[in-house]
C-alpha cells in the first residue's frame, strides 16, 4: 500500500516550514534513517529522515516551497513490489488539492475575458500538471511575482529578471531549478515608493519565520515582563592573563579559549553560588533549577539564535570552547537540533567584539536573567587603592523583578565580578 509522506512538526510550536531542499528523486529507493530533506523552521534547517522503507513513487511538494502546513503530504512511498505509477496515483489527489489554488473570477472564466479584450493574450504551453497555467496566473495578479527566497538570491547574483522566468512550483512558485537555467538580463527595477515624488525610495522584504518570531517574543517580554538593570565594571587583565596561559598548554589539543567561554563558565558558577536567579516565573509557580544551562546568543544571517552549553558549570573550560565552537559553527549553517537552542535557564549576550561599551538586553522569556557584556577597553582603575590603566569591560544583567529581587541580582552580579577578576575559580 503505497505511504503518504507528510510535512513533520520538528518542534512543538511548528505549524508550517519551507521544504528547503530534497535529498532524494522519484525512483531511489530509501531505508528507515535515510535523510530526504531539508526543512526550514522559524529558528533552523533540520534534517527530515525516512521513517518507513520504499522507493520515492512521487515528489508532491517542490523544493524551495514556503508555508507549507504540518501534515501536507509532500512526497508518496512505494512499497517493495508497488507500482510507483500506481503509488503516485493514489496520492494525486490530495496533491492537486494542495497545489490546485483558489479559483479567482477573471481566470477561471478565460472566454469572456479574451472576448473582452482587444487583442488575445499569446496561449501559455501547457503542462500535465497545470502549473504553467497557475504560474501565468499568479504573476498577472498584480504584477507580482512568486518565488522562494533561494531563486530570489540567485536570480539577483546573476541578474535575472524574474518577471520572465516561468515558475515550475506549486501555485507557479518560481524556484531554484528554474533560475538556475535561466539566462542573465537586466534585473527589475527597485519596486515600490519611486514612483510617488518627493518620496523616499524602498523596497519591500517579506519577513522571514525567524524574524517573525523575534519580534513577537521580544514584543511580549518588553510588554509583559518588569525589567530591571544592574551593571558593574569589572577588571579584565587577571582572565587575559589566564586565558593566554591555558591557550598555550592547550595549543598541542587544538583548543583555544575565547573570552566569552570563559564568561559563560562564569555565569553558570554564579548561578550556582546565587540560586535565586537561576528561576523562571511561570505565573502561578516559581521553576527553581539545579543546573545552569546557558543560552548564548550567535548571530546568523537574518536573525538571531541562542545554543545552548548545558550544565556548563560542571564543564571545563576547554570543553566548553570545543562546545561552543561546535554549536556556532552549525548554528550558522542553520543545523541545530531544536533541544539545542530550546530552553536555557539564563543567557549571555556579546557584543564586545563590535566595540559596544555597555547595552541593555532583552530577556528571553521564560527565563529571568540574561547577562550583556561590553568591550573590554583601557581605563583609568584603581587598583590596591592605586590609579592605574586597566582593561575593564561593562556588564548589565537584565532581571525578570517578578521572579528575582534587586538584592539578589545584587548578589549575582557581585559574584559575577569576583569570578572575573579573580579567574583561578574557574579552572579550581
Amino acid at each position: 500500500m503505497p505511504i503518504a509522506i507528510k510535512m513533520p512538526a520538528l518542534s512543538p510550536t511548528m505549524e508550517e516550514g519551507t521544504l528547503a531542499k530534497w535529498l532524494v528523486k522519484v525512483g531511489d529507493k530509501i531505508s528507515s534513517g535515510d535523510i530526504m530533506a531539508e526543512i526550514e523552521t522559524d529558528k533552523a534547517t533540520m534534517e527530515f529522515e525516512a521513517v518507513d522503507e520504499g522507493t520515492i513513487a512521487d515528489i508532491a511538494v517542490a523544493e524551495g516551497t514556503e508555508g507549507v502546513k504540518v501534515g501536507t503530504v509532500i512526497a508518496m512511498l512505494a512499497e517493495e513490489g508497488e507500482d510507483l505509477a500506481a503509488a503516485k496515483a493514489a496520492g494525486g489527489a490530495k496533491e492537486a488539492a494542495a497545489a490546485k489554488p483558489e479559483p479567482t473570477p477573471e481566470p477561471a472564466r478565460a472566454e469572456p475575458v479574451e472576448a473582452r479584450a482587444p487583442t488575445p493574450a499569446p496561449e501559455r504551453p501547457s503542462t500535465s500538471s497545470g502549473r504553467a497555467e497557475v504560474g501565468a496566473i499568479a504573476k498577472s495578479a498584480g504584477d507580482r511575482v512568486i518565488a522562494s527566497p533561494l531563486a530570489k538570491r540567485i536570480a539577483a547574483d546573476k541578474g535575472i529578471d524574474l518577471a520572465s522566468v516561468k515558475g515550475s512550483g506549486p501555485n507557479g512558485r518560481i524556484v531554484k531549478a528554474d533560475v538556475e537555467g535561466a539566462k542573465p538580463g537586466a534585473a527589475p527595477a527597485a519596486a515600490p515608493g519611486a514612483a510617488a515624488p518627493g518620496e523616499t525610495p524602498y523596497v519591500e522584504e517579506k519577513l522571514s519565520g525567524m524574524r517573525k518570531t523575534i519580534a513577537r517574543r521580544l514584543t511580549e517580554s518588553k510588554q509583559q515582563v518588569p525589567h530591571i538593570y544592574l551593571t558593574v565594571d569589572i577588571r579584565l587583565d587577571p582572565l587575559l592573563k589566564l586565558r593566554a596561559e591555558l591557550n598555550d598548554a592547550l595549543e598541542a589539543r587544538g583548543v583555544k579559549l575565547s573570552v566569552n567561554d570563559m564568561l559563560i563558565k562564569a555565569l553558570a558558577q554564579s548561578l550556582m553560588q546565587v540560586p535565586a536567579c537561576n528561576v523562571q516565573f511561570t505565573g502561578n509557580t516559581l521553576l527553581k533549577y539545579s543546573r545552569a544551562d546557558i543560552s548564548v546568543a550567535v548571530s546568523i544571517p537574518g536573525g538571531l539564535i541562542t545554543p545552548i552549553v548545558a550544565d556548563a558549570s560542571n564543564k571545563t573550560l576547554s570543553a566548553i570552547a570545543s562546545e561552543m565552537k561546535d554549536l556556532a559553527g552549525r548554528a550558522r549553517e542553520g543545523k541545530l537540533a531544536p533541544s539545542e537552542y530550546q530552553g536555557g535557564t539564563a543567557s549571555l549576550s556579546n557584543m564586545g567584539m563590535y566595540g559596544i561599551k555597555q547595552f541593555e538586553a532583552i530577556i528571553n522569556p521564560p527565563q529571568a536573567i540574561i547577562m550583556a557584556i561590553g568591550a573590554g577597553e583601557k581605563r583609568p582603575y584603581v587598583v590596591q587603592d592605586a590609579l592605574q590603566i586597566a582593561t575593564v569591560m561593562s556588564a548589565t544583567g537584565s532581571f525578570d523583578h517578578r521572579a528575582i529581587d534587586g538584592a539578589d541580582g545584587a548578589a549575582l552580579m557581585k559574584a559575577f565580578k569576583e569570578l572575573v577578576e579573580k579567574p583561578l575559580g574557574l579552572v579550581a
